[in-house]
């Protein structure tokens, strides 16, 4: 059984707290100012964004009823 199972929201959900507390820390901690710490932050934004993009684009419509079954709904 595993603790989060493996889907296109568990991995975003990851990801944003990944970044929430990564700026929260920072921000905590005083490290905002250093270099690396802004790149590794932004490189996480960066994906969260691409992420969202690609489930964007990648987004499948479903049909409530299947087109090769008719349905009649005068009765």
């Amino acid at each position: 059984m595993r603790l989060f199972p493996l889907n296109k929201n568990t991995v975003a959900l990851l990801l944003v707290t990944t970044v929430v507390v990564g700026f929260f820390a920072a921000g905590m901690f005083k490290v905002l100012e250093y270099f690396i710490v802004k790149v590794l932050l932004f490189l996480g934004y960066g994906a969260l964004t691409i992420i969202a993009f690609w489930n964007a684009l990648k987004n499948d419509t479903k049909k409530n009823r299947p087109e090769d079954k008719l349905q009649d709904d005068l009765h």
